[in-house]
């Protein structure tokens, strides 16, 4: 892929992913690592520990902009939140582990349960 072709597609890239994460309140990595894994030619690992980042501040922007908005529990904010940063926490132990091959079966089955459950049963 040209240098230029390249970048074009991180720029579009990254404005759906910011997109979909903000109008969804998340799922933005369950598009990152696709586009940088398979369209921008990165390896497994590096794809999914890159989308984290990039999620980071892409999170904290629509938090912000649902919070002023009104949409905000803290309540409920801090009893998942903790759940949140240990589960985090313990898949990125996870990912250094396991092989490259079996973390995108995992990814793969993932999102397909999770499009059979929106399709389905929602």
């Amino acid at each position: 892929m040209k240098k230029g072709t390249k970048k074009a597609f991180m720029i579009l890239g990254g404005i759906g992913v910011g997109f979909i994460n903000g109008f969804f309140g998340g799922g933005g990595g369950m598009l990152c690592v696709p586009l940088l894994n398979k369209v921008l030619g990165e390896k497994t690992k590096p794809s999914h520990a890159t989308a984290m980042l990039i999620i980071l501040p892409i999170s904290i922007a629509s938090a912000v902009t649902y919070v002023s908005s009104g949409y905000f529990d803290l309540k409920l904010t801090l009893i998942v939140g903790g759940g949140v940063i240990a589960g985090g926490i313990a898949g990125a132990l996870l990912l250094k582990k396991l092989n490259s091959s079996v973390i995108s079966i995992v990814f793969a089955l993932l999102m397909i349960a999770a499009g059979i459950k929106l399709a389905f049963f929602s």
